[in-house]
């Protein structure tokens, strides 16, 4: 890893990392005159990387994976965990739907294709540190009907919900959001896994949701964990 210091202190520090080492030095002279962006780092994708991003903690990352795209995908997600609001910025990429939305689920948030110039990149930095997403116009599409698929009609979902959620649901639910098994509910709330599985297919049933990651769409959608505090009863949990 070489890592590199500025005079400037701007406000959007940044990492690079990209196998091929002409790409990221010729990327880290260009992106240093820029006084928004600081580039704290720069690397390949090495399994140090990850050691790296958790260290400096940079607002945004550019990855220019060419070819590694497992091992990219990897980097992604463990960097998004270790650094929660970290913008990932990917270039070099093809215009490709099945790699470009498996990334987009992965937490990035610009997607550069390998025309992108330069003053394209450092505009994208800028942009996903505002808050913006970068999208290729030609892969718009494709995520808009992604997007679409992932929906449950309207109807059948405001069918479901009118039946409601016992407190003990809503509580597995929220136990679920945190990526916790069933056994490893079961032995947070002193239940058998057996249980936890017939509360968890009488849930799924109710909301209308096929598996427990729409359960928890729904779940966010309906805003159900803000009213907990308010709902009268011991066992009931509106839900309209």
């Amino acid at each position: 890893m070489e890592t590199l210091k500025s005079e400037s202190f701007p406000t959007i520090d940044l990492i690079i990392l990209a196998e091929n080492r002409l790409v990221r030095e010729a990327l880290a002279k260009f992106l240093k005159r820029e006084n928004e962006i600081r580039v704290t780092a720069t690397g390949n994708l090495a399994t140090d990387s990850l050691k790296l991003i958790a260290e400096v903690k940079p607002h945004a990352l550019i990855l220019d994976p060419t070819g590694l795209l497992s091992l990219c995908t990897q980097i992604v997600l463990q960097a998004i965990r270790a650094v929660p609001g970290l913008k990932v910025v990917l270039i070099g990429m093809e215009a490709d739907a099945v790699t470009f939305l498996r990334l987009v689920r992965a937490g990035i948030v610009g997607y550069l294709l390998k025309d992108a110039s330069a003053g394209e990149v450092a505009a994208a930095v800028r942009s996903v540190s505002e808050g913006k997403a970068i999208c290729p116009p030609q892969l718009c599409l494709a995520l808009f009907e992604w997007l679409a698929h992932q929906e449950i009609p309207f109807s059948n979902l405001n069918g479901k919900l009118r039946v409601g959620l016992t407190r003990r649901e809503v509580q597995i639910l929220q136990i679920i959001s945190c990526g916790c098994t069933n056994k490893e509910i079961a032995a947070q709330l002193n239940l058998s896994e057996q249980t936890v599985k017939n509360h968890v297919h009488r849930m799924l049933q109710k909301m209308g949701a096929p598996n427990r990651l729409k359960a928890l769409e729904v779940f966010h959608m309906r805003g159900l964990g803000e009213n907990l505090g308010t709902v009268e009863g011991p066992e009931q949990i509106a839900t309209t």
